[in-house]
């Protein structure tokens, strides 16, 4: 624990095995912030259309958000290295044939055509991430339970730091790449990052979590060998949890067997509407601001204003894991996305670049609060052997959203102009928040509801505790 005697970032990164994973993920995730911007600024080079650059990013974005989840069920199943290795491969080059299919002039059936696999393949490296601290930081009762809950809420908030780092780098990299050098640059940096980020990654075998299917005793003494070694000698800190409680479910003879699909948790299903409206916020920023800076003629600032976006939803984030909640995660989630919701409203109606840039600060503060709290609720309410596909799908929501905002943004700002596109952020979170409001409900986790023997609620969920 830190000098306050509390879970914190310290003590999370001293969790044995964590750096072998954080540092790769980093680079592996990078692509998800790169990929919608630099098919946008390539797309708008060759056509000179928003709308169709939208168009044809919405269409990776949307076959990401529905093949996703496939591949964190597979990986769930498989293992995590079983299904990045060929999906990496595969993703450097499907963007490559895209960037030359654009380059070339190819009709527009075949850029969307092309687009399909290189939104699929977008390696699914922050779920995969957040699986990974799931599994060494495990479940249990007590003291020591109540101490990996929260660094388990601290993980989350980590998480979302890194993703939002990656969105203060990856559009100002992306951008300047394609301004600046070649409007090819930004998407075969994306490929080559996705590639060799992916790979690194995927080498950790050790802290993958266990497959769920079916394992032979020599694969699953294997698999206990590689585990017992990123723990070793952590079994006094908060990380070093019960292995049983975050591994797969087992039937009575011992045979392990998959868990359900994490889409028929009641609470996935509404945390996958809340992501998708924050999807929203990512797709309609990145349009309208490509829209706005080439209508005043400074397109070179448009990653500045997409990275002040978010390095204020980063600071949001390093400020969410390091306090102490009293509130739960439903309570806290139902008062972060009005907030969210309040702070888009005005978008459409700024017209300087230095109050742009401050309104997107406020929107970037506001979204943190509600993807910490969202992914924190996933943890609780999903099984340890569901938790890679519920997270993929909350990203798929993610690139969903942003997928659809994207080209409804693009429409708009062709036909109405820049400004136009603004409000697609706050039609998208509006309708989310409305159906968050009428199925909170769903949202209940053993520390908002009744408190259910252990023996019942099934594998992957807690005691009540206090979630820091």
């Amino acid at each position: 624990m830190d000098a306050a005697g509390k879970p914190g970032y310290r003590q999370l990164l001293r969790t044995p095995g964590a750096w072998s994973f954080v540092l790769p993920g980093f680079a592996a995730r990078q692509p998800f912030a790169m990929l919608t911007i630099g098919i946008v600024l390539l797309i708008q080079h060759t056509s000179g259309s928003y709308g169709l650059a939208g168009a044809v990013s919405a269409t990776a974005g949307v076959s990401m958000a529905v093949f996703a989840p496939q591949g964190g069920k597979l990986a769930d199943r498989f293992g995590q290295a079983a299904v990045l290795i060929p999906g990496v491969l595969t993703h450097a080059a499907s963007v490559t044939l895209l960037t030359v299919l654009a380059l070339g002039g190819a009709p527009l059936w075949a850029l969307f055509v092309a687009a399909v696999p290189a939104g699929a393949s977008v390696p699914q490296v922050g779920p995969m991430v957040r699986a990974r601290w799931a599994a060494l930081l495990g479940d249990g009762a007590g003291a020591a339970g109540g101490a990996r809950a929260s660094l388990q809420t601290t993980a989350a908030a980590f998480e979302s730091v890194t993703d939002e780092f990656t969105f203060v780098i990856g559009p100002v990299l992306t951008t300047a790449l394609c301004t600046g050098v070649h409007p090819a640059a930004g998407l075969l940096a994306e490929a080559t990052l996705s590639l060799i980020g992916g790979l690194l990654f995927a080498a950790q075998r050790h802290t993958q979590p266990a497959p769920s299917r079916p394992r032979t005793p020599a694969r699953t003494a294997r698999w206990g060998a590689r585990r017992a070694s990123a723990r070793a000698g952590g079994a006094e800190t908060a990380g070093a949890g019960a292995a049983g409680a975050s591994g797969p479910r087992r039937t009575e003879s011992g045979a392990h067997r998959p868990a359900a699909s994490a889409l028929g948790v009641p609470g996935v299903r509404v945390l996958a509407v809340v992501f998708l409206g924050i999807g929203s916020v990512f797709g309609g920023l990145q349009v309208s601001l490509t829209a706005f800076t080439e209508e005043i003629g400074q397109p070179g600032i448009n990653g500045v204003l997409y990275g002040v976006f978010a390095a204020g939803n980063m600071v949001a984030g390093i400020v969410c894991g390091a306090l102490s909640w009293r509130r739960s995660p439903q309570q806290r989630l139902l008062i972060a996305y009005p907030l969210l919701t309040l702070a888009t409203s005005a978008l459409w109606a700024v017209d300087a670049v230095p109050l742009l840039g401050a309104l997107g600060l406020l929107v970037g503060l506001c979204i943190a609060p509600a993807l910490i709290t969202g992914y924190t609720l996933v943890d609780a309410l999903v099984p340890a052997t569901a938790r890679t596909e519920a997270f993929t799908w909350l990203t798929g929501a993610v690139a969903l959203g942003q997928a659809g905002a994207a080209t409804a943004a693009g429409q708009l700002a062709d036909g109405f102009g820049p400004s136009a596109g603004f409000v697609v952020p706050l039609a998208g979170t509006g309708l989310a928040l409305t159906t968050l409001v009428l199925l909170r409900g769903r949202l209940a986790t053993p520390s908002t509801g009744p408190v259910v023997s252990g023996s019942t609620r099934g594998v992957g969920h807690r005691e009540a505790v206090t979630v820091d």
